[in-house]
């Protein structure tokens, strides 16, 4: 058994850690060898909540977890982590858009940033759950200057597997055989789901998506749509929002960042921009990126039409102006 790793969740009381922790505990993430202390950090008021939790996870027995700590004390939830999740953040109740959001959850991520920056690892590897994710990872990678741009990461992964599901579904597939489906932007309802660049098994043979749709409408809207809206129809339907599925995402997606991507295939991820595919540089943006050694690169030489082009410029547009708030809102701070 090699050195146990140390690794927090926020939001620790909450619905998506009670699905993550578990998933985490068990080795889905980090692999079936590696021990793991767990750091959960929830606010004071959700304490007692916590304490179940952590019975709980005593209760299953994981050979895996050589402990649990539980905090209210970023200082002490964040000494010495080498993964963080970052899920926290005050959830989005029917009728509210992630804007409404910003406000109050850039604060968190500024404080929760400027405690990674004094005691986390530096090569600490952050995925950003908490909405609106993509700006309050910009907003927590800049409290945390000592530590490496690229290791802060918002979240698309959840609309990745929405998108790679309706697909499935459309051609009455397993769900492992349709790959390389894309999420561009934003974690919100300008987010641009991409399925042009995407490949499907189908009897035996790999096509195009678009080839094995073979209806372009479809892919322009419906498909479009019910992906940009799931999050709201699941809470219209749950009057809670997503939980399970966002576990399974964040899992998916930390799971990636520390084994690697399997070769020819790419997932989506919200990374720091460095201009690519016209996106403007410095705020977090969601690409395609392949994962080798723990370090991600974003896929290069993807074809975007016109229709999604003029997508991208959308979400683009709207992570700029959340990007101006939260900085505004954190400069008043």
């Amino acid at each position: 058994m090699s050195e146990p790793i140390r690794v927090v969740v926020t939001g620790a009381a909450g619905q998506i850690a009670y699905s993550l922790l578990y998933m985490v505990a068990k080795g889905d993430v980090f692999g079936p060898n590696q021990p793991l202390v767990l750091h959960l950090l929830d606010i004071p008021p959700m304490m007692g909540v916590l304490e179940g939790v952590v019975m709980e996870l005593a209760d299953c027995a994981l050979p895996l977890l050589v402990s649990v700590i539980p905090t209210a004390d970023p200082a002490i939830a964040f000494k010495d982590v080498d993964a963080a999740f970052l899920v926290g953040a005050m959830p989005r109740k029917q009728g509210m858009e992630r804007k409404d959001l910003l406000s109050a959850n850039v604060k968190i991520f500024k404080v929760q940033g400027e405690a990674m920056d004094k005691y986390a690892k530096k090569d600490v590897k952050v995925l950003v759950v908490g909405n609106p994710a993509n700006t309050n990872a910009l907003v927590c990678s800049h409290y945390a200057p000592s530590i490496p741009k690229e290791n802060f990461t918002a979240m698309t992964r959840l609309d990745q597997n929405r998108a790679q599901a309706q697909i499935a579904a459309r051609l009455g597939v397993g769900i492992t055989k349709v790959k390389n489906v894309i999420i561009w932007g934003n974690h919100s309802a300008t987010q641009v789901p991409d399925a042009r660049n995407a490949s499907v098994e189908v009897g035996g043979a790999v096509k195009s998506v678009p080839e094995a749709v073979a209806n372009d409408e479809f892919l322009k809207q419906e498909f479009l749509e019910t992906v940009q809206k799931r999050g709201a129809a699941v809470i219209a339907a749950r009057k809670m929002s997503s939980a399970m599925s966002a576990a399974k995402a964040a899992s998916d997606h930390m799971r990636d960042w520390f084994a690697g991507t399997r070769e020819g295939e790419y997932v989506s991820m919200g990374v720091v921009s460095d201009g690519s595919y016209g996106a403007p540089k410095d705020i977090v943006f969601s690409f395609p990126v392949q994962i080798q050694n723990r370090k991600w690169t974003i896929v290069q030489g993807l074809s975007v039409d016109e229709f999604t082009r003029s997508k991208l410029d959308v979400t683009a547009k709207e992570l700029l102006e959340e990007k101006e708030e939260a900085m505004a809102v954190c400069a008043a701070d």
